[in-house]
């Protein structure tokens, strides 16, 4: 993860915490998962404070959150006490077993990346997922190059194609929007992948 964003997140955790709270609940995305998850473990990596891990809980999955920022996961665990949350950091995801997920939801976190290391995390995200499982990715689209916030958050620019061809042999696409979030009102994309059953000889 971008060195710079994660020092902004540490120490303005309470800070965007309350922000993403404050929010309009994102209920175009929850439709989303609800239509095309399915029961069994899920993984919110890039989980913040907390809120959607909180939501799929509710909703019946097995949730479990993962960040790669101490501040953003203490407040998810003052938030959300009986909820699972650990750290992890994208490409590595270190200490997830792989192929054991049903789900994963990656909402509005990898534009935090460089573009040479998208490709390496849609296909560390897709290790986690058991075949037949669901990965959910969105990023934040920023025009013709990368930026960064005041707080020094990066908002990488990337062609879609960085996501998509790394899940090209072993997923199908089954979900493609650009789209206003109404939660934040910025621009993302949304990919929904399903991994491919392999073909068993008969």
């Amino acid at each position: 993860m971008d060195s710079e964003t994660m020092d902004a997140y540490n120490k303005r955790a309470a800070s965007y915490a309350r922000e993403w709270l404050e929010q309009d609940v994102p209920c175009d995305m929850y439709e989303l998962l609800e239509r095309y998850f399915t029961p069994g473990l899920t993984a919110d990596i890039g989980c913040g404070a907390g809120r959607d891990t909180a939501w799929l809980f509710e909703k019946g999955f097995q949730a479990i959150g993962i960040d790669a920022s101490q501040g953003l996961l203490d407040e998810a665990r003052a938030a959300y006490p009986g909820l699972a949350f650990q750290q992890g950091s994208l490409p590595e995801l270190d200490g997830l077993k792989r192929g054991i997920y049903q789900n994963v939801l990656c909402e509005t976190v990898i534009m935090h990346l460089e573009p040479a290391r998208i490709s390496d995390t849609i296909a560390s995200l897709i290790d986690l997922l058991r075949p037949g499982g669901t990965l959910y990715v969105s990023w934040r689209v920023t025009e013709h190059e990368s930026l960064r916030d005041k707080a020094g958050r990066l908002y990488s620019s990337f062609d879609r194609q960085l996501v998509i061809l790394p899940a090209t042999e072993r997923c199908d696409v089954i979900f493609d929007e650009d789209v206003i979030s109404a939660s934040s009102g910025k621009r993302i994309q949304r990919l929904i992948f399903r991994k491919k059953t392999p073909l068993v000889p008969t």
